[in-house]
C-alpha cells in the first residue's frame, strides 16, 4: 500500500471518528440499488436537517468507532452500509429516512443503529421517527408534573373558597337587613 493510500485512510478514520465521538444517534442503511443522484438528495435532506450521510468502508469505519470508544457499534458494520449521523435530536435523522422513503418510494434497507453506545434494531429506529420531538416530550413531561400540583392546590384552596361565599352570602344578608 503506498504511503499516500495509507494517509487517506488515516483521514477517513480520524474523520469518521469524529463524527462517531460527535454524534448522539447514527443510523445504519444498505444504499445498495441507490443511484448517486438518490444518494445526493437523501444526503441533502439530511445536511437540512443538520445530519450527514457517509458511505463508508466497515474496516475504516470499525477502526473509527474503535478510536471513539464505540466497540459495540463493530458487530453492526456487515455487508454495505452508509451512516446517517445525527448531532442534536436523536428522532431526527430517522424522521428524514422515513420521510425520504415514505416520499421517493425508494427500498432503502434500515439496518439498525445507535444512540451513544447501545445498539438499536431496525424497529427501534423507525420508532425514534414516531416520536415527538424533544421540546414536545418535554412540555408533556412538565405538563404530567404540574397536574398533581395543580390539583392540590385546587383542593387545598376549595374550603377557603367554601368559607369566602358563606362570608359573602351573609355580608349580602345583614346589608339587605340595614337598608330594610
Amino acid at each position: 500500500m503506498s504511503s499516500k493510500n495509507r494517509e487517506k485512510k488515516a483521514a477517513i478514520i480520524d474523520q469518521m471518528e469524529e463524527r462517531f465521538s460527535r454524534s448522539t444517534v447514527g443510523i445504519f442503511t444498505d444504499y445498495r440499488g441507490l443511484t448517486t443522484s438518490e444518494i445526493t438528495s437523501l444526503r441533502r435532506s439530511l445536511q437540512a436537517a443538520s445530519n450527514e450521510y457517509t458511505v463508508v468502508k466497515n474496516t475504516l469505519a470499525g477502526f473509527a468507532a474503535e478510536r471513539a470508544g464505540k466497540d459495540t457499534l463493530l458487530t453492526a458494520l456487515e455487508g454495505p452500509i452508509a451512516i446517517a449521523f445525527g448531532y442534536d435530536d436523536i428522532t431526527s435523522p430517522a424522521k428524514v429516512l422515513s420521510n425520504f422513503i415514505r416520499d421517493t418510494k425508494l427500498e432503502i434497507g434500515i439496518k439498525g443503529g445507535f444512540i451513544g453506545d447501545r445498539l438499536l434494531t431496525a424497529e427501534e429506529v423507525m420508532t425514534l421517527a414516531t416520536l415527538p420531538p424533544r421540546e414536545i416530550l418535554l412540555a408533556r413531561v412538565l405538563g404530567q408534573m404540574k397536574s398533581p400540583v395543580s390539583n392540590l392546590v385546587s383542593c387545598l384552596a376549595s374550603p377557603i373558597r367554601g368559607i369566602i361565599g358563606v362570608l359573602q352570602a351573609r355580608i349580602r344578608q345583614l346589608e339587605g337587613e340595614g337598608n330594610g
